[in-house]
């Protein structure tokens, strides 16, 4: 007696699909995906031997930081060009128009004179009136 085998069903698992899954959720995280190149100012700041300690205040303050190369960051970020007209516009466009809020200037120690001038000329063009000067303080000599 002979028996028939039955043809076994080949059994294969279609990738195509799973493929274009994979490429879908590629091209969505790369679309959604941001990219931001966090910049930061080392500023080593100037002795000082006397001054109060700043208040903390809940309000949104603005903080200009001025780099030993006359290089300014608003807010913890780098801007492009070192002149008046970019500082203000980033000054304007960062406070949106409110003058009331408090400035701090932090500048180098080894910052030009010239470069702490012009971040207060541009807060008084501006119409600021809170204005602050960053130092730290003097350590007493051993």
């Amino acid at each position: 007696m002979k028996f028939r085998r039955k043809a076994r069903e080949s059994v294969d698992i279609n990738l195509a699909p799973l493929i274009d899954v994979v490429f879908i959720l590629l091209l969505f995280f790369v679309v959604t995906t941001t990219f931001t190149r966090e910049t930061q100012l080392k500023v080593d700041l100037p002795e000082a031997a006397s001054g109060t300690p700043p208040q903390e205040t809940a309000l949104k303050q603005l903080e200009v930081l001025i780099g030993a190369d006359g290089s300014y960051a608003l807010n913890g970020r780098q801007l492009r060009q070192h002149d008046l007209q970019t500082l203000m516009a980033a000054l304007q466009a960062e406070s949106q128009g409110d003058n009331s809020l408090p400035l701090v200037i932090s500048a180098d120690a080894q910052a030009t004179h010239q470069a702490v001038i012009t971040a207060m000329d541009a807060a008084g063009k501006l119409g600021f009136a809170h204005l602050r000067i960053t130092t730290v303080e003097a350590q007493p000599a051993p």
